[in-house]
């Protein structure tokens, strides 16, 4: 067993199986509920980048102790046409 494999191979009773499938169940639906509110949540996304944006190009944000660094509008990011913001879980080691 390397130290990314920890599958350690073994069989399910049909309790066990059946088990594991009503888990895989309900957390499709919370995790449904919680992409719906993320979803919901889009235009309060919007407003939270305007003002992260006006507060770095104006007071500037903290480099080092008082040290601030203003921003200018000429280099904030753009958005690209067409992208849309995600809200991602990731878990695990097979996606490092």
């Amino acid at each position: 067993m390397t130290f990314k494999n920890l599958f350690i191979e073994h069989e399910r009773s049909e309790e066990e199986a059946a088990w594991i499938e009503e888990e895989i169940t309900e957390q499709e639906e919370r995790f449904a509920v919680i992409e719906q509110n993320m979803e919901d949540l889009k235009p309060l996304r919007e407003t939270y980048y305007k003002e992260f944006f006006d507060r770095i190009t104006t007071i500037g944000f903290n480099v080092d102790g008082d040290d601030k660094v203003v921003i200018a509008r000429d280099q904030l990011p753009v958005k690209p046409d067409g992208l849309e913001d995600r809200v991602v879980w990731k878990y695990g080691v097979n996606g490092e």
